[in-house]
């Protein structure tokens, strides 16, 4: 392998179970556009103290540990891994020359080249923020259009789509919402899987340490048993 780019890292992950099918290592990218109201990883919005890696490097180091990722494979994460496009499109292809399944975990708000990254990843974990414009401003602080255009790009591919829904109380908990998601997801080609997942304080200490306000102080985390019935309207 002589083509070789740089890549911005904050950390991996070499035993991954939930990002994917099976055992998988995880890439976690730096850079993110958005600035949700939930988000509990601020430290990957920006490049700072982060690690600098050749693609060449990290498919050594994913390789030496083959067997383990055989029926599972490699995820890119963030940040938002669509940030780096050209790094990501050169590690896809090389996870795809020695034969693991690839995987993006993504807002989908990119820099473009979205046809050439889909054409190498096996599937996308697709993290739906909101719906409507409206509502995706309130919540992220960006516009709806460029998470419109990957959806474009993503129903023109052969991805395969788990698609991801935070559920925040007071926000979006509701079955009105629920329905109304469902009826949007029926406009996404190919999906697996829809999973909504409870939102949680557990990033809280990390706005501290940054010296960042959190924006939801004072929400309280999910209630299981309103989770549960959420996901029964989406059966």
């Amino acid at each position: 392998m002589t083509k070789s780019s740089i890549g911005y890292i904050d950390s991996v992950d070499t035993m991954g179970l939930v990002d994917g099918p099976g055992i998988r290592y995880i890439v976690f990218l730096r850079g993110c556009k958005l600035r949700c109201l939930f988000c509990h990883n601020p430290e990957t919005w920006n490049r700072n103290n982060c690690l600098k890696i050749e693609s060449n490097e990290l498919i050594k180091r994913i390789n030496r540990y083959h067997g383990y990722y055989k029926n599972g494979g490699v995820t890119f994460s963030g940040g938002e891994p669509l940030l780096q496009p050209d790094f990501l499109i050169d590690m896809l292809e090389k996870c795809h020359m020695i034969n693991l399944h690839t995987a993006i975990d993504t807002a989908g708000v990119g820099i473009g080249k979205y046809d050439e990254i889909l054409k190498h990843t096996d599937l996308v974990l697709l993290d739906i923020k909101a719906i409507d414009n409206e509502s995706y401003f309130k919540l992220t602080g960006q516009n709806i259009d460029e998470f419109n255009k990957f959806v474009d790009a993503l129903n023109n591919s052969n991805s395969k789509v788990w698609i991801r829904q935070v559920i925040i109380p007071g926000i979006n908990d509701t079955e009105e919402y629920i329905l109304k998601l469902k009826e949007y997801i029926k406009k996404i080609k190919n999906v697996e899987k829809i999973e909504l997942l409870p939102y949680h304080t557990m990033g809280v200490e990390k706005y501290k340490k940054l010296n960042i306000n959190y924006p939801l102080e004072g929400v309280e985390p999910l209630d299981k048993d309103k989770l549960e019935q959420l996901k029964k309207i989406l059966d």
